[in-house]
């Protein structure tokens, strides 16, 4: 078993991580970090538990201990939930104190020696932690998109066989991407908030360097434009966005590039069945129906007209951040980087 811990364990985001770990076949969850004002008090005592499913038994006693690099000497592997103002350093010093480090925040996202990964859609920018070494880090830092690049990104995995220079994509966001604290009710019930803080930037920046080329020394990011304009509307859980692409093809030629998909990995346990599902119903993906396929891990796509335009759909929590995260440790661990 593989030893890790959870930095950042009593938020929104660090609860997922619990959750998914607490009966992991390959990890061993044993460190819950979170700020000094919970350290030493039991994990049961301190955390708020808000998800939709029952509190993890197993985590309950475990020790709350400080977010510090002390914390992590007998780790193989941290999960980091803290926010980027806070992960910036800590996040770079426990790499240094040799142990890994798979991210959700987005403080090292586009530094130049750390992957940002999609399992399915670029697992070789894993060969990046090499860079890291090289440059005298005993550890390392591996890092996922944002939640709404992820989605979008994995939309268009079954669509690289195709010609495109210019992707619009309009989201859909849910609450629960703002954090149990991050949108006010009254600022979101009956309405629809056009804008979210770096949302935007991050889907035009991080798309292109997923989708780029690593040529052993760098990603030169991929060939083609990201326009994004991001919503966040009252939905609870599960990113929508609607997408265009500039792809000469048929209707059916791209619902078929959909059902033939198959992804480069495959045996990790956070894996889905199915990485993106198509759907052939006309009001279909759907936040509330369709968010929780593949426990929450598969992108579902649907409405794919003349265009090209479709919508594409992903839990936000899970896909779109800690199971992205778990899914990440899972295809380091099967290339020997623990």
């Amino acid at each position: 078993m593989i030893n890790v811990g959870v930095l950042g364990a009593t938020g929104a985001v660090g609860q997922r991580f619990v959750q998914l770990l607490a009966d992991h076949p390959w990890f061993n969850l044993t460190t819950l970090m979170a700020s000094e004002r919970s350290a030493g008090k039991p994990y049961a005592d301190v955390v708020n538990w808000r998800l939709d499913v029952p509190f993890p038994e197993s985590a309950g006693d475990i020790e709350v201990s400080a977010a510090a690099p002390a914390s992590c000497r007998d780790l193989d592997l941290v999960f980091s939930a803290i926010p980027a103002d806070l992960a910036t350093d800590l996040e770079s010093a426990i790499a240094k104190a040799g142990v890994g480090v798979c991210s959700n925040a987005s403080s090292h996202r586009m530094d130049n020696d750390v992957p940002l990964v999609i399992p399915e859609v670029n697992p070789d920018h894993l060969a990046m932690i090499d860079l890291q070494h090289d440059h005298g880090t005993d550890g390392f830092i591996v890092t996922n998109p944002n939640c709404s690049t992820i989605m979008f990104t994995m939309a268009l995995a079954p669509l690289r066989s195709f010609t495109f220079s210019d992707l619009r994509v309009a989201t859909m966001q849910a609450i629960s991407g703002g954090g149990f604290q991050g949108v006010a009710a009254m600022s979101i019930y009956d309405n629809v908030v056009p804008y979210i803080g770096s949302e935007e930037e991050k889907m035009e920046s991080e798309t292109l360097k997923i989708m780029g080329t690593f040529n052993g020394a760098e990603v030169v990011p991929a060939p083609f434009t990201v326009s994004a304009s991001c919503h966040r509307v009252p939905v609870i859980d599960g990113h929508t966005m609607a997408v265009w692409a500039d792809i000469d093809a048929s209707v059916e030629a791209v619902k078929q590039a959909y059902r033939d998909y198959i992804p480069p990995i495959s045996g990790l346990p956070t894996q889905p069945q199915k990485s993106v599902l198509l759907h052939e119903q006309q009001d279909r993906p759907q936040p509330r129906l369709d968010r929780n396929r593949g426990n929450g891990m598969t992108v579902s796509v649907g409405r794919i007209r003349e265009g090209l335009r479709f919508i594409a759909l992903g839990h936000n929590t899970i896909r779109g951040a800690a199971g992205a995260s778990v899914l990440n440790a899972e295809l380091i661990a099967t290339k020997k980087y623990l």
